[in-house]
């Protein structure tokens, strides 16, 4: 992701009817799909979840394109630790350069 501009902000709708404001931190091709990892914008230090991270698949549906979670636990988990692997090689070039 190119931090040229900042960082970018979406706004979602939990399964309570709540909105989250979460922060766009990484976007990638995983098995055909492209999945986008995200933070909450705004953390309360109190709360434990506050720090997970979010991660949603671009999907579309009737020629409609919308954001939603994995299918599964397993998809989940092997797109996280695929989010996992490139963060801590982006680290290590970054402290190699």
């Amino acid at each position: 992701m190119s931090e040229d501009y900042g960082p970018n902000f979406i706004t979602v709708t939990d399964d309570d009817g709540n909105e989250v404001e979460l922060e766009h931190l990484d976007t990638i091709e995983w098995n055909g799909s492209t999945y986008f990892a995200f933070c909450p914008a705004v953390t309360d230090e109190s709360d434990e979840e506050a720090c997970e991270l979010v991660i949603l698949k671009a999907v579309e549906e009737n020629g409609e394109a919308f954001l939603s979670t994995p299918d599964s636990d397993e998809e989940y988990n092997a797109v996280y630790d695929q989010f996992m692997t490139e963060l801590f090689e982006d680290e290590e070039t970054d402290d190699e350069g």
